[in-house]
């Protein structure tokens, strides 16, 4: 996991420039962000697995950027790229908390640790990402609407009228990171 962390902040600093992200990076280091899991059973579900989640879909959503806009986008929008990609999911600070369970294990109970959702700061998902990083660093829309929808249908929101058709259509780099996102969760990373 130390690979991801050190890979993270490498792209981190190499790409991000942007006034207040110098304190992001502070911040990020402050909380939990660098040792949670990305999720409680679906994927990275294990210390730092949100670390690696961050790093493999910032490479999907690179190469798939490239692929459909070509590399001198890439060079061009490689900060929000990066933005959006190692950024998306930091509404997950302070969300997950070990707690114990009673397994059955070769026919006997023992405890086992599990995460449970402990959200300190109950204000969504994607909506919260976007919160957090403003406080930090001035988003572009763009950049706002593709760490807002990364969801995509998964997002209870997505099942109010048309908002997320309309907001694909409007910012298909959305619509892009999202399929990145969805990428990296299924082919590139593992539950345990």
């Amino acid at each position: 996991m130390e690979n991801f962390v050190k890979e993270f902040e490498e792209i981190y600093k190499k790409k991000i420039k942007r006034e207040g992200a110098d304190k992001l990076l502070e911040y990020l280091k402050s909380t939990d962000f660098f040792q949670a899991p990305a999720s409680s059973r679906f994927h990275c579900n294990y210390p730092s697995g949100l670390v690696e989640h961050s790093v493999k879909v910032y490479k999907r959503f690179t190469k798939l950027a490239e692929t459909e806009f070509g590399p001198d986008y890439v060079k061009k929008e490689g900060e929000s790229l990066a933005i959006i990609a190692l950024l998306h999911d930091i509404c997950k600070v302070h969300y997950y908390k070990i707690e114990m369970r009673n397994v059955k294990v070769d026919g006997q109970w023992v405890q086992k640790p599990y995460y449970a959702v402990e959200d300190q700061l109950p204000y969504g998902h994607g909506e919260k990402s976007v919160y957090m990083i403003s406080g930090f660093l001035r988003l572009t829309r763009e950049e706002a609407m593709a760490i807002n929808w990364h969801m995509g249908a998964f997002d209870p929101r997505a099942r109010e009228g048309n908002t997320l058709n309309k907001a694909f259509a409007q910012h298909p780099l959305a619509l892009l990171f999202h399929i990145a996102d969805i990428m990296a969760t299924y082919f590139d990373e593992e539950t345990r």
